[in-house]
């Protein structure tokens, strides 16, 4: 595969704050560490320090244990407890069969970063890590996924943490996911990835790390699964802190209208308590009730404060963060430098340094993940052959349409020239009813301005009819648009990675992270 690379201001597809972080606008500073280049990890490793490698080790090892996990896994696992050692993270939900393309480009993303650190950093050890949202509890966000234009679902009543679901009830969505891959000798292989990580897994969290592990084990991925009692043991302090005090809650509310009042929007709303509490059947918010105490909502389950302080101590396992405290989570568990995210993911987690300031956790360097989109060889042949670039193809259908149709034509299609002439007479018009009376200005004024629309819609009648000329060419800019950009978003955020492992094999991921530059901060054409 081949690529090229655009800006992404010039992909039209991505917010204005990922934009300016890209740029290095001083208005943003405030909401982050250390810049995402050599000289901002440079200072991130050497502050960095980390005190739980021993416990964070010991609770990666029980995760594998009915877990196939690659040598080159098992090794970063161990060389996690040396003090060079350090990760660079992204995280997503569990959504079955990957999802959309991004879960892959995500940890892509990772993957080459850790590389790409070894090479400036030699003496110190990086370790690409997937955190598995095993806590999240919206089912309904990761229960399907598309591919080949087809929709499949696991069908199936779900309450509570998704990572602790059974997929004993999953076999129907995995046969058909298997059937729309077809027969060859990729397909086959993928089918029984899908079916060991699946089928052979009793819980989706287990699946996942199944899944991720066969695809991206070669590299030495570490999966973790954050929700584990020893791991919550570490982050005891906080929660309790948090839970009472509600700092998260106030931090997260002072930053997000520094943020808005420098013009960029906010992503996440806190909440004054960021926790939920969890058992195996539901997830459901803490909150503070007028009669003073913490109550589960949903479940009748109440708590004095001492009853809560020694749930936590007795439980900690059952207090799982939102969004709020699951990155000071994270950060308090991994000897981390990077967190990789999406565009969303970068915004929120700058809504959370004042958070971080607060508890005096390291804040990681922030990195969008390398966004991509596979033009297939026939896709870029038709694109050149209409004369369009990969950086046009993200203009709206319609403009592009238009624009061919006046490069093409043969006919002059806009009245411009016109115009001009009908503008020099109404400055006649004008003088004349000016000199008759004063007060008819605005009547000309308005009869040039019904003018002007009649001419703009003529003009776009003559282009429609013209359009019928070149149907076949336009119809194959409505195809591509959809191949790229199906149901008119970004095809990363839609598509399932299947067809292209069913097409490329194990060489599509070796592409992803060959072809990536995860400091460059640009979209990347695969073709």
């Amino acid at each position: 595969m081949k690529a090229t690379y655009i800006d992404y201001s010039d992909t039209l597809s991505f917010s204005s704050l990922l934009i300016n972080y890209f740029e290095n606008n001083d208005q943003l500073a405030a909401f982050y560490g250390n810049r995402p280049d050599q000289e901002g990890f440079s200072k991130q490793i050497n502050n960095k320090s980390f005190a739980h490698r021993n416990v964070l080790v010991d609770a990666l090892l029980e995760q594998q244990k009915d877990c196939q996990t690659s040598d080159e896994s098992l090794a970063n696992i161990h060389l996690l407890k040396e003090a060079n050692s350090f990760t660079i993270t992204t995280g997503h939900q569990l959504n079955i069969f990957t999802g959309p393309l991004y879960f892959i480009f995500k940890i892509a993303t990772a993957i080459k970063l850790s590389m790409d650190l070894k090479e400036q950093f030699p003496s110190s050890n990086f370790i690409p890590v997937y955190w598995m949202a095993s806590e999240d509890h919206d089912f309904d966000e990761i229960n399907h996924t598309h591919i080949s234009k087809h929709t499949i679902k696991w069908n199936k009543v779900a309450t509570g943490a998704t990572g602790r679901l059974s997929t004993a009830d999953i076999k129907e969505a995995v046969q058909t996911y298997q059937n729309i891959l077809g027969l060859s000798d990729n397909s086959t292989k993928l089918a029984k990835i899908i079916e060991k990580a699946y089928l052979e897994q009793s819980n989706l969290a287990d699946a996942t790390r199944s899944l991720a592990n066969q695809l991206f084990g070669n590299y030495g991925l570490v999966v973790i699964d954050a929700d584990q009692v020893e791991l919550k043991k570490l982050f005891i302090p906080i929660i309790k802190e948090d839970i009472v005090e509600q700092n998260s809650s106030r931090e997260v509310e002072k930053t997000s209208k520094e943020l808005s009042d420098a013009g960029f929007k906010t992503q996440v709303h806190g909440r004054d308590i960021n926790f939920f509490y969890l058992k195996d059947n539901f997830r459901e918010r803490i909150i503070l009730n007028k009669e003073g105490n913490y109550e589960v909502l949903n479940q009748q389950r109440y708590f004095s404060k001492d009853e809560l302080l020694k749930e936590i101590d007795k439980h900690p396992e059952r207090f799982s963060p939102n969004v709020i405290m699951r990155p000071v989570y994270q950060e308090i568990i991994l000897p981390n430098l990077a967190y990789i995210g999406g565009g969303a993911e970068i915004n929120y987690w700058m809504q959370l340094k004042g958070v971080f300031d607060f508890y005096q956790v390291d804040f990681p360097i922030l990195i969008p993940r390398n966004s991509a989109m596979i033009a297939d060889g026939k896709l870029g042949e038709k694109i050149y052959r209409l004369n369009f670039t990969y950086k046009s193809i993200f203009k709206n259908t319609e403009i592009l349409k238009k624009e061919y149709v006046r490069v093409h034509s043969k006919h002059r299609l806009n009245l411009n020239d016109e115009w001009l002439e009908f503008t020099s007479l109404f400055e006649k018009i004008k003088l004349r009813a000016y000199k008759i009376d004063p007060t008819l200005g605005p009547s000309t004024d308005a009869i040039e301005a019904r003018l002007k629309k009649a001419i703009n819609r003529l003009e776009k009648k003559l282009l429609k009819a013209d359009q019928k000329n070149y149907k076949e060419a336009l119809n194959q800019i409505e195809r591509i648009k959809e191949a790229l950009f199906p149901g008119g978003v970004l095809q990363e955020r839609i598509e399932n990675f299947g067809p292209y492992y069913v097409k490329y094999g194990d060489s599509f991921i070796e592409e992803l992270i060959h072809k990536f530059k995860p400091l460059e901060f640009k979209f990347t054409v695969l073709y």
